[in-house]
C-alpha cells in the first residue's frame, strides 16, 4: 500500500496566520514577481532584423538567468503533460501504441537542431510583431531535449504497475479516468520526478542552440545564458564562460531547494510498500510549507479549482474519456488499423525508393550504412561501461537517502554542464599528442547521456519497498547473488528506461562529438554523426536527409529488437 502521509501538527490558527505564513511570504512573493516580470519581457514588441542588446558584463547575468530558468520551466510542464499524455494513450490503447511509440523512437533519433529549423519560421509568423514567436520556438527547442525521456519513464511505470494493485482497482470498480490519477500515475511519480531533473539538466546542454537563432539570414540571441555562452565563445572571453558556469551552479542550486527537492519529499507518500521506512528525502521548504495555516489553505483552493477544470474535460465519472485496457479486444480494429500501418510503410519505403535512385544513389546507402555500424559500435561499448559505472553508484545513492540529498544537487549540476565547452579541449589534446579520433572523439559521445542512466537507477533504487530490503537482509544475501536476486531485478525497468534515452542520446549527440571544431582546426572520427555534420557544413540535403534517416532506423531497430524485449521481460519478471 502506498505510505500514508505523515502532518506535523497543526499550528494556532491566526487572523493573519502563524509564524510559518510570514516565513514563506518573502518566497512566494518573490516567486510571482520574477514570474511576471519574465513573462512580461518575453512577449516585447519585436520586428524581424531588430537588434537585442546583450552584452558580457557579469551584472546581467541574473536577469540572463531569469530568462532562461523560466524558458526551461515552461518546456518541463509542457513535456510533463506530452509524457502523462503519451503514456496514458499507449498503455490503454493497442492501436496508439503501434503508432506512438515507434514514432517517439523516431522523434528521439531527430537531431533537435532539426525541429529548431524547422519550427522557428513558424512560431515567428505566429506571433508577428512580438518577441513571443521566437520565444516559442526557442522553448519548443528545449521541451524536444525534455520529453522525449519522460515520455518513457512515464510509459515504464504505467506498464509495471504490480499487479495486486491492478487487481485491487477492479475489485473497486475504478474507471480509466480513476485509475490514471489514483493508480498509474502516482506509481509512476517517483520515476518521473527524476526523470524531469534529468531532463531540467540535460536541457542546459541545448539552451546555447536555442537562444541563438539563426533565420532568413538573420542571427537572434534572445537573452539568456545560452546566448550569454555563445557570444563568449565567439569573442574567447573564458572569464565569460566562467561566470556562465558559476549562474549555472547558482539555477540548479536555487530550483533544488525551492523546485524538485520538496517534489520528491512530497512524491515519497506514493513509494509502494506496506511498512513505512528510513528511504524520505527531507526537505525544509516542505517542512516548513506543511507547518502553514493559510499557504496551506491557499494551496488547496488552487488544488480544487483545478479539480474543477479538470472535470470540465471529463466526459463522466464513468471512464469514457480514459478507458482501462482490455484484456481481450476486438480484433476488426487492430486489422484494419494494421492494413493502414502497412499500407504507409510501403508506400513510405516506395517514396523512399525513388529518393535513393534519383538523389543519391545505391552506393552512398551502403557507405551510410557502414559509417551507421561504426556509430553503433560506440553507442553500444560507451552504454557497457558507463553502466558499469553508474549503476552501483546510482543504486548505493537511491538507497542512501541522506547522500541522496547531498548529492542531489551535485549530479545535477553535472548533467547541467554543458558538455559542448569540453569539445575545443579534446581537439586540442587530439592534435598535440597525435591520437586516433576514432576512439578518443567517443567519449564526448556519453557525456552528457551517461546521466539518463544515473538518474533513472537512482529512481528505481530509491522506490524498492523497504520490506523487500529487510527480507533481503534477513535472508543473509550478498556479493552477486545479492545483485542477481535482489538489486538488479529491482532497478531493471528503470535502467531499461535510461539505456532507452541514453542511447538515442548518444546517437544524437554524435552528430557534434564525431566532428569537433575549434577556430581553424577541426577533428572528425568515422561515423554516421560525423557525416551528418559534414554534409550540413556543406549544405547538402539529399544527403542531410539520407544520415537522418539512416540514424532513425538504427535507433528504432535497436529500440525494437533490444529495449522493447528488455522491456517485457521487465514486465514478466524482472520487476516488483
Amino acid at each position: 500500500m502506498y505510505k500514508k502521509r505523515q502532518f506535523f501538527p497543526r499550528q494556532v490558527v491566526e487572523a493573519g496566520g502563524n509564524r510559518w505564513d510570514w516565513a514563506l511570504l518573502p518566497i512566494v512573493l518573490a516567486v510571482f514577481v520574477l514570474l511576471a516580470y519574465g513573462g512580461q519581457q518575453m512577449a516585447r514588441p519585436y520586428q524581424l532584423g531588430q537588434a537585442l542588446p546583450l552584452s558580457l558584463d557579469p551584472a546581467n547575468l541574473p536577469y540572463y538567468l531569469l530568462r532562461t530558468t523560466l524558458r526551461m520551466f515552461i518546456a518541463l510542464g509542457a513535456s510533463v503533460v506530452f509524457a502523462c499524455v503519451f503514456a496514458a494513450l499507449t498503455t490503454k490503447y493497442r492501436l496508439a501504441e503501434k503508432v506512438l511509440v515507434p514514432l517517439l523512437d523516431i522523434l528521439q533519433s531527430i537531431p533537435i537542431l532539426g525541429f529548431l529549423s524547422i519550427t522557428v519560421t513558424a512560431f515567428i509568423a505566429l506571433f508577428p510583431g512580438n518577441l513571443l514567436g521566437v520565444e516559442c520556438a526557442a522553448i519548443f527547442a528545449i521541451f524536444t531535449s525534455q520529453a522525449w525521456n519522460m515520455a518513457f519513464s512515464a510509459y515504464q511505470g504505467f506498464r509495471n504497475v504490480p499487479a495486486e494493485l491492478s487487481e485491487a482497482a477492479q475489485v473497486f470498480q475504478l474507471s480509466g479516468w480513476q485509475r490514471f490519477w489514483r493508480l498509474e500515475l502516482p506509481f509512476a511519480m517517483p520515476g518521473l520526478l527524476w526523470n524531469m531533473m534529468m531532463s531540467m539538466s540535460g536541457g542546459w546542454f541545448f539552451v546555447v542552440a536555442s537562444e541563438a537563432i539563426s533565420v532568413s539570414n538573420q542571427n537572434i540571441k534572445l537573452p539568456g545564458i545560452g546566448s550569454y555562452i555563445a557570444l563568449a565563445i565567439e569573442q574567447s572571453n573564458l572569464g565569460a564562460i566562467g561566470w556562465a558556469i558559476f549562474a549555472m551552479l547558482i539555477a540548479v542550486l536555487m530550483y533544488d531547494q525551492l523546485f524538485f527537492r520538496p517534489l520528491l519529499a512530497w512524491a515519497d507518500k506514493f513509494r509502494f510498500e506496506e511498512t513505512g521506512g528510513d528511504t524520505a528525502q527531507n526537505s525544509w521548504l516542505l517542512t516548513w510549507l506543511r507547518r502553514t495555516d493559510r499557504t496551506q489553505e491557499f494551496v488547496a483552493w488552487c488544488g480544487r479549482l483545478l479539480s474543477r477544470s479538470i472535470a470540465l474535460f471529463r466526459l463522466g465519472h464513468d471512464g469514457t474519456s480514459i478507458r482501462a485496457r482490455r484484456d481481450h479486444p476486438s480484433l476488426v480494429p487492430q486489422r484494419v488499423w494494421d492494413a493502414v500501418i502497412v499500407a504507409v510503410v510501403f508506400y513510405a519505403l516506395w517514396s523512399l525508393g525513388h529518393f535513393i535512385s534519383t538523389e543519391v544513389g545505391w552506393g552512398e546507402v551502403g557507405h551510410v550504412l557502414l559509417l551507421g555500424c561504426y556509430t553503433m559500435l560506440r553507442v553500444i561499448g560507451l552504454l557497457v561501461l558507463a553502466a558499469l559505472i553508474w549503476v552501483p553508484v546510482g543504486v548505493w545513492i537511491g538507497m542512501n537517502p541522506r547522500w541522496a540529498s547531498r548529492t542531489q544537487a551535485v549530479a545535477q549540476f553535472l548533467a547541467a554542464f554543458p558538455a559542448n565547452l569540453v569539445f575545443p579541449v579534446a581537439v586540442i589534446v587530439i592534435m598535440r599528442y597525435q591520437l586516433n579520433p576514432d576512439i578518443w572523439l567517443s567519449p564526448l559521445m556519453i557525456l552528457g547521456t551517461q546521466w539518463y542512466l544515473l538518474f533513472n537507477v537512482i529512481a528505481g533504487a530509491s522506490t524498492i519497498p523497504t520490506e523487500l530490503r529487510h527480507a533481503a537482509q534477513n535472508f543473509g544475501l550478498t556479493g552477486w547473488l545479492k545483485w542477481r536476486r535482489y538489486l538488479l531485478p529491482a532497478i531493471f525497468p528503470s535502467f531499461v528506461t535510461g539505456a532507452i534515452t541514453a542511447s538515442g542520446g548518444s546517437w544524437n549527440a554524435s552528430i557534434v562529438a564525431e566532428y569537433v571544431s575549434w577556430g581553424a582546426t577541426t577533428v572528425k572520427a568515422h561515423g554516421l554523426g560525423s557525416y551528418i555534420a559534414e554534409m550540413t557544413a556543406t549544405g547538402d540535403f539529399p544527403r542531410i536527409a539520407l544520415g537522418i534517416g539512416v540514424m532513425c532506423i538504427f535507433v528504432m531497430g535497436f529500440n525494437h529488437f533490444v529495449w522493447r524485449r528488455l522491456y517485457l521481460m521487465a514486465e514478466s519478471r524482472l520487476h516488483f
